[in-house]
Parts: C-alpha cells; sequence; structure tokens
C-alpha cells in the first residue's frame, strides 16, 4: 500500500479516536486575524454566544469588526486603522445584561454596543520636544531650508530617541530629499500632535468578582504605561510605567481592592504591576521574546521564540520549562469548568496545535494550515468549542466530545525499549589493568602537564582574540552601543561565484545606520562585480542579505582569502571584518 492509500485509510481511525468534533470548517473565509483580536460573548443577553473578531483585512485597507453566528456571518462594521486587540466586558448593570466590545486601534479604542458604535476612547497626547516644536514653528514661518530643517531634526532624535518625536517628524526623516519639501507644505499649518498607540488590552473587575460584574478597560501603550479606564466615564483612573513595551498583559484580583498585572514585554521580560505601585518591582528575564501569556491559575505560562514553553510563579520563580518541535504562533486557555479542567492551547508551525496539561502533553490537533489565531468557551450553545484561525484566511471550528477524557502523558514517546536491555560488558583486559596501574602511579605528574597544556590553550586562545579585536577580524562588533553581526558564504564551482552576505542587527530596540560593506582582495587573481555595497537602516532582530559575483582570473589551480569589511561612513577603520577562503577554481571551465 503506497503512502496516499495509506492516509486516506488512517483518517477516519484518526477521527474516530480524537476527542473533537470537527463543527464547521471554512478555508476561504478570508478572515485574517490573532488571538488577541478574538473573543466570544453572548452580545444580545440571549444565551447565544457569537464569535466577535477583529478582521485585519490587508493590512492597509478592508478592517473590520465581523460578527459570527453559528456557521454565518452574522454583521460587520468597518473599522478606520489597523486593530491590535479587542476585548469584550460589561460596562453598566443595566438590564438586559448586554456586553460591550472595545476594540484598540491606532490611538484610540472604539466601543460596541449591540453590535453599533457607541463611544470612542482617545489617548491622552504627550509632551512634545520644545525643540523640535520649534523647528516646525521655523518651516511655517518659512525661515528654514530642508537640509537644515533634517540635520536640526535628526540631532533631536538622537536626544529624545525615535520614541520621544512625533508621528510628523518620524515621516519627515523617512522620505528623500525630493520628497521632504512637498510634504513640509503639507503639514506645516496642521498643530503639532504626539500621540502613542495601545500594543495589548484586557479587562480587569473594579469592584465584585462576580462573573456578570462590571469590568474596567486596562490597555498597555507603545509609552512603556498602563492605562486602566473607568468604564463608565471612560476617563483614567491609574497610569502605571513599564521599563519597556508591553506586548502581552495578564490581569487579576478587583481594581477598589487589589490587583496584579503581570506583563511580557518587548525586551523579554516579565514584569509585575500592582496597586500600591506605580511602577514595576519585580523582573523576569525569559531570555526571548514572548509570543503569547496565559494565566493558568496561580502560574504564569509564556511561549518564546526559541519554541520553548515555560511556567512561572506569580512571584517570579521558575517551575518548567519544555521545548517544542517548531515556532510558537500563538497560545490560549483552555477552561473546561463543567469537569474542572485546565490546559494550554499552543499552535505551532508545523500546522499541529498541542494541548498541555502543566509540562505534559495530553493531544494534539493537526490542522490543513498554521494556526494564527484560537478561542475557546461557549460558542453558540456548546460549552467546550475551539474556534481557530489559520494564516491561509480559514476558520475552523472543533467542539470537544462530552467524554474526552486528558490523560497525562498519553502523548509522550518515552524512552525506547532498547534501553531497557541489559549491555554485554566486556571484562577487563590486561592492557586496561596495566594502563590503568600507570594512571595510579604517575597521577601527579598527568595531572600538571594536563593543567600546563590547558594554560597555554588559553593563553594562546587570549592572544588571538586579543589580536580580532585589534585588527577588526572578528565577525560580531563589540561595540556597546551598536552590535552587529556578519557572516560570508561563498556559493559555485567556478570561475564565476557567487558570495552571500547577511548583516544582523542583535541589539533588542536600536536600529542602526550609517553603514556599507567594502573588499579587500588580489585583484591579479579575483574580480568582483561590486565592490562596494551601500547597507540601509538594520532593524533589531532582522536578517539583511546582500550578494556579488566573484570572478577567478587565474588558471594555475590556486585560491587565496577575500576580506568582508563593515565599515561606517566618513571612516576607514572596519567595525568588522570576515575572512572568507575562496574555494578552488575549476580549471576546466577556465581553459
Amino acid at each position: 500500500m503506497d503512502d496516499k492509500n495509506r492516509d486516506v485509510a488512517a483518517a477516519p481511525e484518526e477521527r474516530a479516536n480524537s476527542k473533537w468534533l470537527d463543527a464547521h470548517s471554512d478555508p476561504l473565509a478570508a478572515l485574517y486575524t490573532f488571538s488577541q483580536c478574538m473573543g466570544l460573548a453572548d452580545l444580545h443577553a440571549d444565551g447565544d454566544y457569537k464569535l466577535v473578531v477583529a478582521d485585519l483585512g490587508t493590512g492597509a485597507y478592508n478592517m473590520k469588526l465581523k460578527v459570527y453566528k453559528g456557521t454565518a456571518l452574522f454583521s460587520e462594521n468597518s473599522i478606520i486603522d489597523l486593530p491590535t486587540a479587542l476585548a469584550v466586558f460589561l460596562m453598566d448593570t443595566n438590564e438586559p445584561r448586554t456586553p460591550a466590545v472595545a476594540v484598540a486601534s491606532g490611538s484610540y479604542i472604539y466601543i460596541y454596543k449591540n453590535i453599533r458604535p457607541y463611544f470612542k476612547f482617545t489617548l491622552p497626547t504627550l509632551s512634545i520636544s520644545t525643540a523640535e516644536k520649534s523647528v516646525w514653528d521655523q518651516v511655517k514661518q518659512e525661515t528654514i531650508d530642508m537640509k537644515t530643517m533634517k540635520e536640526m531634526l535628526e540631532g533631536i532624535r538622537n536626544e529624545v530617541t525615535e520614541r520621544g518625536l512625533t508621528t510628523r517628524t518620524q515621516r519627515f526623516l523617512m522620505l528623500p530629499e525630493a520628497e521632504m519639501q512637498e510634504f513640509a507644505d503639507v503639514h506645516k499649518h496642521t498643530p503639532l500632535k504626539r500621540q502613542t498607540v495601545i500594543t495589548c488590552l484586557d479587562t480587569m473587575k473594579k469592584s465584585m468578582a462576580d462573573g456578570d460584574a462590571v469590568s474596567c478597560l486596562v490597555l498597555g501603550t507603545e509609552n512603556r504605561d498602563i492605562y486602566i479606564l473607568d468604564p463608565e466615564a471612560f476617563t483614567v483612573l491609574s497610569v502605571l510605567t513599564l521599563p519597556s513595551m508591553p506586548v502581552f498583559m495578564s490581569v487579576s484580583g478587583l481594581f477598589d481592592v487589589d490587583f496584579r498585572i503581570i506583563v511580557a514585554c518587548r525586551d523579554g521580560c516579565l514584569y509585575t504591576l500592582k496597586r500600591d505601585a506605580a511602577e514595576a518591582k519585580s523582573k523576569v528575564d525569559l531570555g526571548s521574546q514572548p509570543v503569547g501569556l496565559v494565566r493558568l491559575d496561580k502560574n504564569i505560562v509564556v511561549g518564546c521564540m526559541d519554541q520553548t514553553l515555560r511556567c512561572y510563579s506569580t512571584k517570579g520563580r521558575k517551575l518548567w520549562s519544555i521545548a517544542l518541535p517548531a515556532t510558537i504562533t500563538t497560545l490560549e486557555l483552555m477552561d473546561q469548568q463543567r469537569h474542572g479542567f485546565k490546559a494550554v492551547l499552543v499552535a505551532l508551525t508545523n500546522c499541529q496545535v498541542h494541548v498541555y496539561k502543566d509540562k505534559y502533553l495530553v493531544d494534539v490537533i493537526t490542522c490543513d494550515d498554521v494556526i494564527t489565531g484560537m478561542k475557546f468557551g461557549r460558542y453558540g450553545r456548546e460549552d467546550s468549542t475551539l474556534v481557530m484561525v489559520s494564516r491561509g484566511g480559514g476558520i475552523l471550528v472543533k467542539m470537544l466530545k462530552r467524554k474526552a477524557q486528558f490523560v497525562e502523558g498519553s502523548h509522550c514517546g518515552g524512552p525506547p525499549l532498547t534501553q531497557m536491555q541489559k549491555l554485554n560488558i566486556p571484562k577487563k583486559t590486561k592492557l586496561f589493568v596495566d594502563q590503568t596501574m600507570r594512571e595510579r602511579d604517575n597521577c601527579v605528574l598527568m595531572h600538571l602537564t594536563f593543567q600546563h597544556d590547558l594554560y597555554r590553550l588559553r593563553f594562546n586562545t587570549a592572544k588571538a582574540y586579543v589580536h580580532s579585536l585589534q585588527s577588526s577580524l572578528n565577525p560580531i562588533s563589540t561595540s556597546l552601543t551598536e552590535p552587529v553581526k556578519l557572516s560570508a558564504t561563498v556559493q559555485g564551482m567556478g570561475p564565476t561565484f557567487r558570495m552571500n552576505i547577511q548583516l544582523t542587527n542583535t541589539s533588542r530596540t536600536l536600529p542602526s545606520i550609517d553603514w556599507f560593506i567594502s573588499f579587500q582582495y588580489d585583484e591579479s587573481m579575483y574580480k568582483l562585480q561590486k565592490c562596494y555595497l551601500p547597507v540601509p537602516i538594520l532593524i533589531p532582530g532582522l536578517t539583511y542579505n546582500f550578494e556579488t559575483k566573484v570572478l577567478c582570473l587565474t588558471d594555475k589551480g590556486i585560491s587565496d582569502k577575500i576580506k568582508v569589511m563593515l565599515l561606517k561612513h566618513k571612516s576607514c577603520i572596519p567595525v568588522i571584518t570576515a575572512v572568507v577562503s575562496m574555494p578552488v577554481s575549476d580549471v576546466q571551465e577556465i581553459a
């Protein structure tokens, strides 16, 4: 039986052994969203829960707030800007108890009641740099030219960083010189305003812990602040400050009594905020950027970009960590209240969704596409429903079987049976006994010889390291302000080779500019197509690829080295250098 027939025969068996029922599947739904932009809510207080989704559209237009009832689209409303988060909450005690939907988009929160626009909250404006405001006033009075204006704004950016500038100035500095005058003429009469944007959104009970109690909105911003909003007047009740930009939040407690907010930030750390403290106190270093955060009773489960799932206590103590077979795309809490079962749903890039009870894998859901958004809860009138959205825009609804049971370790491979077999250890030979006796009699001399060789190895290593730092021969920058990594590879048989160069900004937050790549080589042996490669702005975490062709000019069957140097503009000293040993060119092709 071939592989195709075997898969077809195994499919009914897998469905029979699955703990989930396939309720609905629509791969052409054209729904693009994430877990943070999904919610399940009883919007009309009739017991029929609906799916609320903030659709990202194309990323530039066609953003909508969609409501699904069962398998059909119930309603939709257009959203002006790209949505970043969605929350469902009760904002009053009026009857019937219909919840409101809050959609975070840019600097605004749009409140919908009965699936209709109800209120728009705008984030408070931030203070503007006096020097920046003075530059734009000179533009308005036409007393400054574009070249001087750009130099002054770049100087201000170096002082207050990119985050301290207004959006108008940031856009101006990204424009080419030919478009700066037109941009300045269009915007110079508009009042200068600086606003931040919302990065994450959650809810917090205000005074009572009941399920139908009134909740406050808790939102994180790009300006490293956490705002807590009053649910009725939509005024700012409290402002908390973080050391970095928040991306995920977990809120517990009551605002009027005591609360705790655990925030995963862009610097790869967890911070804890409490009611009495305006700034974060405790800090947990994850070692990698977070991609999801879920609160499981008194523990916090975090998914990281290094393919690990980690669990911490609320006090920051690490409980466990497991490695996953693929990269994590999103996390979701699975709370089956009827059976008192709680687990974490982990979506991976290998088209699988893993279910973890503590650190044990209890179930695996296989899908046709990578899952980017999940929401578990009551949908329609079914309590245990999992709604998933795929990367290709499809929607998948699964319902948990009523008799489904999750057994710890049911999906763990465990050690192979061969490890249980006793090894056939041979008897000791005369050579082994003589060697043991020699080591016992000369143990001091052997140890001294080993230490001498070890110190010599350390000395030579340190000497070579210092030489590489002085001559910039190391492939990683030693600068603390602009850490950059360079690597180069060669492809081809000759006489024409292709040299691939990769640049990575290893900084966490700061971009790097004003770079170019140059080469040093024997011109009698090689000829490069591009001897000068300009480098654009290096964004942290991204890898930039460059390439050039190398032509071998000799047919003697010899090779040499080519130095790839990364330099700053107006500087002749390389910051980092990679030495590439060229392969011997194919003599037949040269001839």
